[in-house]
């Protein structure tokens, strides 16, 4: 395992390089030749500057050779308060991706570390995610579980 990279929080001006690897994370869902993009870059470039700048999402960013190669992105859900119990909010994982020239190297495990390590120091009540085939595996590797209870209602868009 390779450990020449860095791990840290991204900050609004990584914005451009991240929704690159949005758009590169995507493609990979499409084997083959991915269709035309339904919206332009630039949109995912405003609402992931925007969204890191008011601090709705936190990102982390693996970086090597000073070039960005991987991220991981958390959503902080609320939870109502409530007289019993702490209504500590809970931590939604997505756009976890890595460059695949960057697999298999520590940096998925590095990035998910740091987003683990900031999640318990904030008191989070726990991380939840929604897997593809092909990533859980490696979710279930670092920790994450099936949920005891949960309930989902898929809406018709």
């Amino acid at each position: 395992m390779t450990t020449d990279f860095t791990v840290r929080p991204a900050r609004p001006a990584d914005a451009g390089r991240l929704a690159e690897l949005r758009w590169t994370f995507k493609q990979e869902d499409h084997e083959g030749r991915p269709p035309t993009p339904a919206r332009p870059l630039e949109e995912a470039e405003h609402w992931i500057h925007d969204r890191l700048r008011d601090g709705y999402w936190l990102a982390w960013v693996a970086e090597t050779e000073g070039e960005i190669c991987g991220h991981v992105f958390l959503c902080l859900v609320e939870r109502m308060p409530e007289p019993y119990e702490d209504n500590n909010p809970v931590g939604y994982v997505t756009n976890y991706f890595v460059l695949p020239s960057q697999r298999n190297k520590g940096a998925g495990s590095a990035l998910l570390e740091a987003l683990k390590q900031h999640s318990r120091s904030a008191g989070l009540e726990g991380l939840i995610v929604w897997p593809s085939e092909r990533s859980t595996p490696l979710y279930r590797r670092l920790g994450f579980q099936p949920p005891d209870e949960l309930l989902e209602l898929p809406l018709d868009t």
